[in-house]
C-alpha cells in the first residue's frame, strides 16, 4: 500500500510538472487568447514597468518577445506558428506587411486615445489613414560625436566629414543597409530610397573610401563604445544618441545639412492575432499621456503623442535633437518600401563594403 501511495505520489508530482512546462511553454512561444497579449517588439523599446502596468489594469498577462531587424520580424510572422497580437514595424516595412497581407484593420472607435496623436504623424504615404498602423516612436538618422576626444575642428555639418582622413579608425557605423547606404547616397545629394544601380554602385565606391576610418560596423554595442569613450564618432538613430548622451554629456548629436531619414515604428495588428481586443486595448492604454510620456522617458526616442509632451522635461522637448522644427524635418526623407529585388540589391552592396574594408 506504502508503495501504491509513493508511485501515487510521484505520477501525480510528474503531472504537475508536465503541466507547469506545457503552461509555460505555451506561455514564451507567443501562444495568445482572451486573457493573453503577444508582443513583438524592438529591445528595449518600452519600459516594463507599463506591461505590469497594463496587466494589473486589464487583467491580460502579456508575453513580450523581442526582434533585432525588420526583417526577422517580418519574416518570422509570415512563416506563422506564432500568433502575436502586436507589433512595432518601421514604415517601409508596413508598406511590405500590407501588401502580403500579414496584418488586420484597426478599428480606430476602440483606440480614443488616438485623439492625443500630433496630426503631422497621422495619414501617412505608408498608412494612409492609418487603417494599419498606430504611432509608437519617431526620429532621425545622424551622427553622434564627443567634441572633447575630438576637438572643435568637428561640427559634423555635412556627412562627407566622416570622409576626413584625419578619423582613420575613429568612425563606427551601424550594421544596417538602410541606413549606411543611405548616407552614401544623401553625401552625393541623392535619395536615400535611390532605385538606381549606378546611383547605388557610386554610393558603395564612395563608402568603400571611408573604409580605413571605419572602426566597426556593429549593432546595440555602439551605445556602450561612445559613453566608455572606446569610440568618437558613430552613425546612430537619434534615440541610441540620446541614450548615450543621458549618460555622457560630453557627446553631442547632429543631422547633416544634405538630408537624412526620418523614420517611424507604428504598433501594428498581425493576421494571426488570437487577441485582437486585447490588442486594442493595449495600443489604446501605450497612447494615454501619462504612459507615453513614461515610455519615451524610459526609451529615449521622440513620442508622437503631443498630449505627453507636457509632461516630459521641457528642455528635452525644445532640443531639436530630439525634436526637430517641422522646418528641418522637410529636409528628411521616410524610406519607401523599394520591393524585394531592391533590397536585395542594398543587402549585397552593403556586403560588398563590409568585405571591402575588412580585406
Amino acid at each position: 500500500m506504502k508503495s501504491l501511495i509513493r508511485i501515487s505520489i510521484a505520477l501525480l508530482a510528474v503531472c504537475g510538472i508536465l503541466f507547469y512546462a506545457v503552461h509555460s511553454l505555451s506561455q514564451s512561444s507567443g501562444v495568445s487568447g482572451k486573457k493573453v497579449l503577444t508582443v513583438y517588439n524592438w529591445g528595449e523599446y518600452i519600459d516594463p514597468a507599463l506591461l505590469k502596468k497594463f496587466e494589473k489594469e486589464t487583467g491580460i498577462h502579456v508575453v513580450y518577445e523581442t526582434f533585432d531587424s525588420n526583417e526577422a520580424m517580418m519574416t518570422k510572422i509570415e512563416q506563422g506558428g506564432t500568433n502575436y497580437d502586436i507589433a512595432v514595424p518601421s514604415e517601409y516595412t508596413i508598406e511590405q506587411m500590407k501588401e502580403k497581407n500579414l496584418l488586420l484593420p484597426v478599428n480606430h472607435k476602440d483606440i480614443p486615445n488616438l485623439k492625443n496623436i500630433d496630426e503631422d504623424f497621422l495619414d501617412l504615404p505608408f498608412d494612409p489613414k492609418n487603417q494599419y498602423s498606430i504611432p509608437y516612436f519617431w526620429g532621425t538618422v545622424g551622427i553622434v560625436y564627443n567634441p572633447k576626444l575630438l576637438g572643435d575642428k568637428y561640427k559634423f555639418e555635412r556627412w562627407d566629414d566622416l570622409w576626413d582622413t584625419s578619423l582613420k579608425g575613429k568612425v563606427v557605423l551601424v550594421d544596417s543597409a538602410r541606413e549606411v547606404l543611405g548616407m552614401g547616397l544623401n553625401s552625393m545629394g541623392k535619395s536615400l530610397n535611390s532605385t538606381d544601380s549606378k546611383e547605388l554602385n557610386a554610393a558603395t565606391d564612395k563608402l568603400i573610401k571611408m573604409g580605413p576610418n571605419v572602426k566597426a560596423i556593429i549593432g546595440d554595442e555602439v551605445t556602450q563604445l561612445m559613453i566608455n569613450e572606446d569610440a568618437m564618432v558613430a552613425l546612430t538613430w537619434s534615440g541610441q544618441a540620446a541614450d548615450m548622451m543621458y549618460e555622457n554629456e560630453d557627446l553631442t548629436y547632429t543631422v547633416p545639412s544634405e538630408g537624412s531619414n526620418l523614420w517611424f515604428d507604428n504598433m501594428v495588428i498581425p493576421k494571426t492575432s488570437k487577441n485582437v481586443e486585447g490588442a486594442h486595448k493595449f495600443i489604446n492604454f501605450m497612447l494615454e499621456p501619462e504612459n507615453a510620456a513614461q515610455n519615451a522617458d524610459y526609451v529615449g526616442y521622440s513620442t508622437p503623442n503631443k498630449a505627453a509632451l507636457s509632461l516630459l522635461d521641457e528642455e528635452v522637448v525644445n532640443d531639436e535633437r530630439y525634436y526637430p522644427s517641422k522646418e528641418t524635418r522637410e529636409n528628411l526623407h521616410v524610406y519607401k518600401n523599394l520591393g524585394l529585388e531592391k533590397i536585395g540589391e542594398y543587402n549585397e552592396l552593403f556586403l560588398k563594403f563590409k568585405m571591402a574594408i575588412n580585406e
